[in-house]
């Protein structure tokens, strides 16, 4: 079960650009124009999936916004034309994903940790707006780990009126199991109280990435916990309007990580279905 070439194409660098970036996305049906807003490589988790190599420094230690608009003015310009299709590798794109989904907060770390994310915010809608794409999304593809500050929260209230939607990670139903795998001193606590105050205030996707490490998978009770999880969310009045649960596919930072076959994530999937009552969508390794 084969996943297109241009998925595994995450690239952050394009062209001459120091923030925006073009991807086809599979968990987007489409372009996602990446924001990458942690350009230092500076992140609160430490994912052992993650395909930053955190072991050399990043290229600059912030982000300019005036440039961050001229280059994402430019790449909506190149997408939303068509141009950018006409431009290897993009060249190869399948006519089904020839489509603008959205512009993605996500980079080489945590994008709400940036000071002005909420500043960055308004520079995406105000572009989509200028160029008449309102229809876009903006996504923010997070840890969830500090939707709690005022800052944040204010930022994410704001999407909610400019087409925004959180993708907020869940990786793990245990304590333990999280912290190998995210590898953070932040517990998983607080990743579950802000996931269920940001879907009370809107519904939301939760990204559930589950792998082998070193050979071994997610067991039973693990993938038990991360349901009881998931019930517990929606219990407390958390709108999941989908989880998405995929494995790796592209090449990451601990060479011990590898996909779980499709028959593994299909189960976690049904288990989910049925034990859940939520929308599922599932993104397989690159066999």
């Amino acid at each position: 079960m084969g996943i297109l070439p241009l998925f595994t194409q995450h690239s952050r660098s394009w062209q001459q650009n120091r923030y925006v970036y073009p991807v086809i996305s599979r968990r987007s049906k489409g372009l996602s124009i990446g924001v990458n807003l942690n350009p230092d490589k500076v992140c609160n988790f430490d994912c052992v999936y993650c395909c930053v190599d955190r072991t050399t420094p990043g290229a600059e230690r912030d982000v300019d916004l005036a440039v961050l608009r001229n280059e994402l003015d430019e790449m909506l310009r190149l997408s939303c034309s068509g141009e950018l299709f006409e431009q290897p590798p993009f060249d190869t794109t399948p006519a089904h994903l020839r489509r603008v989904n959205d512009v993605a907060f996500s980079g080489d770390g945590e994008p709400t940790s940036f000071q002005r994310f909420g500043e960055a915010c308004k520079l995406a809608a105000e572009l989509l707006e200028t160029h008449r794409r309102a229809d876009v999304k903006i996504v923010v593809i997070t840890n969830a780990t500090l939707f709690h500050q005022k800052r944040v929260a204010e930022a994410l209230a704001y999407l909610d009126q400019h087409h925004g939607e959180v993708w907020a990670k869940l990786d793990a139903g245990t304590e333990a199991y999280y912290r190998e795998i995210e590898r953070t001193s932040i517990p998983l606590s607080r990743v579950l109280e802000n996931i269920l105050a940001a879907g009370r205030a809107r519904p939301i996707v939760i990204q559930s990435l589950f792998l082998q490490l070193n050979g071994i998978g997610p067991d039973s009770s693990e993938i038990d916990a991360y349901i009881r999880r998931l019930v517990e969310l929606v219990a407390g009045g958390c709108q999941i309007k989908l989880v998405q649960v995929y494995t790796v596919a592209r090449g990451t930072a601990v060479a011990a990580c590898t996909a779980l076959s499709a028959s593994e994530l299909d189960a976690i999937s049904q288990r989910v279905r049925l034990e859940t009552g939520l929308l599922v969508e599932t993104y397989y390794g690159p066999y």
